[in-house]
C-alpha cells in the first residue's frame, strides 16, 4: 500500500521563471512611464495629421489621448497580472493572447466611447471601430516585435559575457605548481602531516581554478583561497615571507569574481618576495567606504632587473585579466589601480558594495 501511495503522489511541476519572458515587466514604474510617453507621442502625431486648418486639433488630441491612455494602461495591467501564466506559454501563443487582450480592450472602449460621444448609424460606427482595431493590431505587433528583438539581443549579450568570463577565468593557471610539489615531496619524510595539509591546500587551489560555473563568490571564500596559497608558499619561503592581514568585519558576503584576489597575492610573492634575499611583507587589506569596498595587496617593490620583460608582461597580463572580468560583471563602478610609493607596490580593487547570492549573481545591498 505504501508503494502504491508513493506511485500515485503527484510530481510538482517546475516553477516558471518569468524573467525569461520576452515582454518586460509592465508593472514597473519605468515601463508604465515609457508606455504613457510613447502613446502620447503617437497621439500627438495623429492629431497633427488629423488637423486641417491648424497645427493641431486640441479637442481631437484630448479625446484621443484619453482613449489611448485608457486602453494602454488597462491592457498593460491585464498583461502584468497574467505575466506568470503568459511566461509558461510558447512565444506564438503568448503573443496571440496579448494581441487578443489588447484588441478586446480596444473594442470595449471603442464601443463605449462611440455610444457616449459620437452615436452614429450601425455601419459607419462599425467601420470606425474596425479602423481602431486594425491600427491597434499593427501597433501591438510592432511593439511586441521590438520587445522580442530586445529580449533576443539581451540573451545573446548575456551568453557572450558568460563565455567571455569562462574563457578569462580558464586562463588562470598557478605557475607555482612545480615549486609546491617539490616542497611537498621534501616534507613527506620529515613532516607527513604538514605535507598532507599542503596537498589539500593545493587541491583546493586547482579545484577553484577549474571551477568556471560561478560568476561571483563571497569574499570569505576568496580570502580562504588566498590563505591556502600563502600556507603553501610559507612552507617554501619560511621566514622570508611575512603576512599582514587587515580585513574589516562584515565583508564576508561581499561579491567578488573567483580567482581575483589570489592572483594578486601570487604576483606579490613572485615579484616582490621571491627575488629578495631577505624577503618581505605582503599586506592584504579589505575595508568598506561608503557604497564601495576596497581591497589592497601590498608588497615590496620588485627590483628593476627582476623578471625581465617576461615578468613584467606576466604581471600586466594578470592585471588586465582581472580588470576585464571586473568590468564585465560590475561595469564602471569596478576599478583596478596599481601604484609605486616608497618602495612599496600596491594594487587596489574597488568594487560596488554587493552581496553574493546563492546562485552566483550579485544582489545589491540596500543598507
Amino acid at each position: 500500500m505504501a508503494a502504491k501511495h508513493n506511485r500515485e503522489r503527484p510530481v510538482p511541476l517546475p516553477a516558471v521563471n518569468d524573467s525569461d519572458f520576452y515582454v518586460p515587466d509592465l508593472c514597473r514604474v519605468r515601463a508604465v512611464f515609457m508606455l504613457v510617453v510613447t502613446s502620447e507621442l503617437l497621439v500627438l502625431v495623429l492629431s497633427i495629421v488629423q488637423a486641417e486648418s491648424h497645427w493641431i486639433d486640441w479637442n481631437y488630441f484630448g479625446l484621443l489621448s484619453l482613449f489611448v491612455q485608457w486602453t494602454v494602461l488597462t491592457s498593460a495591467a491585464l498583461i502584468c497580472l497574467l505575466r506568470r501564466w503568459l511566461a509558461g506559454l510558447t512565444i506564438p501563443r503568448a503573443t496571440a493572447v496579448i494581441v487578443a487582450i489588447v484588441l478586446l480592450d480596444v473594442l470595449a472602449f471603442s464601443l463605449f466611447a462611440d455610444s457616449v460621444l459620437h452615436p452614429r448609424p450601425g455601419v459607419e460606427a462599425w467601420q470606425g471601430v474596425a479602423k481602431k482595431l486594425l491600427l491597434a493590431l499593427l501597433i501591438t505587433l510592432m511593439v511586441l516585435r521590438y520587445f522580442y528583438l530586445q529580449f533576443q539581443w539581451q540573451q545573446q549579450r548575456e551568453s557572450e559575457m558568460q563565455a567571455r568570463l569562462t574563457a578569462l577565468q580558464a586562463r588562470i593557471h598557478p605557475h607555482f605548481l612545480f615549486n609546491s610539489m617539490n616542497t611537498i615531496a621534501s616534507l613527506i619524510a620529515v613532516n607527513p602531516e604538514r605535507a598532507e595539509d599542503a596537498v589539500l591546500d593545493l587541491s583546493e587551489l586547482f579545484r577553484a581554478s577549474l571551477r568556471t560555473g560561478d560568476r561571483l563568490i563571497p569574499l570569505a571564500d576568496e580570502l580562504d583561497l588566498c590563505r591556502r596559497y600563502l600556507a603553501i608558499e610559507k612552507l617554501r619561503l619560511v621566514e622570508r615571507l611575512a603576512l599582514d592581514w587587515h580585513i574589516e568585519d562584515g565583508l564576508e558576503l561581499q561579491a567578488i569574481p573567483p580567482l581575483t584576489l589570489q592572483p594578486l597575492v601570487e604576483n606579490a610573492i613572485y615579484h616582490g618576495i621571491q627575488p629578495r634575499p631577505n624577503g618581505g611583507t605582503v599586506k592584504i587589506e579589505a575595508y568598506r567606504k561608503g557604497p564601495s569596498v576596497y581591497l589592497m595587496v601590498q608588497n615590496p617593490r620588485p627590483a628593476p632587473d627582476h623578471g625581465g620583460h617576461d615578468g613584467h608582461d606576466g604581471n600586466r597580463m594578470a592585471l588586465a585579466n582581472i580588470q576585464s572580468r571586473l568590468h564585465a560583471l560590475f561595469g564602471e563602478p569596478a576599478v583596478l589601480k596599481h601604484s609605486h610609493q616608497n618602495d612599496i607596490y600596491t594594487v587596489t580593487l574597488r568594487l560596488p558594495w554587493q552581496k553574493a547570492s546563492g546562485n552566483g549573481n550579485p544582489e545589491t545591498r540596500s543598507d
